[in-house]
């Protein structure tokens, strides 16, 4: 069962230019150190790393119903890959009392997302889905 669908679109010069200009400010505001980890292994295209992540996060709070609002922060959806390397999000905080809230019970939610990039766009999607708990 479907709980929530998000997508989003960015410019990853938008990206790359608030990395030039606000730099730690923006990175520890809006990412996890799992997420700055990744993109600094690939400092010729963090921007892109970076943007990818950034539509992931606004995507999933798109999903969960709030945006950024009602206790839902930037850091407390993470983007993570499986042991299979397939992306998801670990929510926290607000996120996932949200996530919680939503999920029928009896019943997993689980956090599909799909990340590409095509300069100068960087695109996500996130469905949120409720499985039966096994």
């Amino acid at each position: 069962m479907i709980l929530g669908i998000g997508t989003d679109l960015i410019d990853i010069d938008r990206i790359a230019r608030t990395l030039d200009r606000f730099g730690d400010r923006f990175l520890d505001r809006c990412f996890t150190e799992t997420e700055r980890a990744k993109a600094a292994r690939r400092p010729l295209i963090a921007a892109a790393s970076y943007a990818k992540r950034f539509a992931a996060k606004e995507a999933c709070a798109k999903a969960l119903g709030t945006g950024f609002r009602a206790g839902v922060f930037w850091r407390d959806l993470g983007v993570v890959n499986l042991p299979s390397g397939r992306p998801t999000l670990v929510l926290s905080g607000g996120a996932l009392r949200r996530l919680e809230r939503m999920t029928p019970t009896g019943m997993t939610a689980r956090i599909d997302l799909t990340m590409t990039d095509e300069p100068p766009l960087a695109q996500a999607m996130v469905i949120i889905s409720a499985v039966p708990t096994q």
